[in-house]
């Protein structure tokens, strides 16, 4: 869900945390210079839950199970892309710890917002690489069994 408001766009996303053998799963492409979480946009009429699993699914091929809600995110930045380019976007997200089987082998067939194939990449936890959601980097080196609030303002 992007809604436009005012002159910016209020953008209601899910993300998955999904960790092996001590790293954790993002996203790239070539369209940007930094990775993010598997994820996405709610759609209208589902639940964060639904559209996270079905996020997983569309960016892995592997339909996961919901561990937990781990983080509330709260952001507002510049849009760097489609609809939200220069715009002030305001973007609640929800973060979920996913169950990942032993056997995970996830396959990317997304593409990013350009059009270009995104692929994955699996992250060493403390990693210092330019990434969105900044706080697993360092959130991710001792997960809490609670679910975390995090405001993060890039105007």
């Amino acid at each position: 869900m992007c809604v436009p408001c005012g002159e910016g766009l209020i953008n209601i996303r899910v993300g998955a945390v999904i960790i092996k053998d001590g790293k954790f799963l993002m996203v790239a492409s070539d369209f940007f210079d930094y990775v993010y979480s598997v994820g996405g946009r709610v759609k209208f009429g589902e639940t964060a839950e639904e559209a996270v699993v079905r996020e997983v699914e569309e960016e892995t091929g592997a339909r996961l199970e919901i561990d937990r809600l781990g983080f509330v995110l709260e952001c507002y930045f510049t849009g760097d892309s489609g609809p939200a380019k220069g715009k002030l976007v305001y973007e609640p997200s929800l973060y979920f710890y996913m169950k990942v089987p032993d056997d995970f082998e996830p396959v990317c067939t997304s593409l990013a917002i350009d059009g270009s194939r995104e692929h994955l990449e699996w992250i060493p936890i403390g990693s210092d690489r330019k990434m969105f959601p900044q706080f697993f980097a360092e959130e991710l080196k001792h997960p809490a069994n609670t679910v975390k609030h995090i405001v993060s303002d890039e105007r």
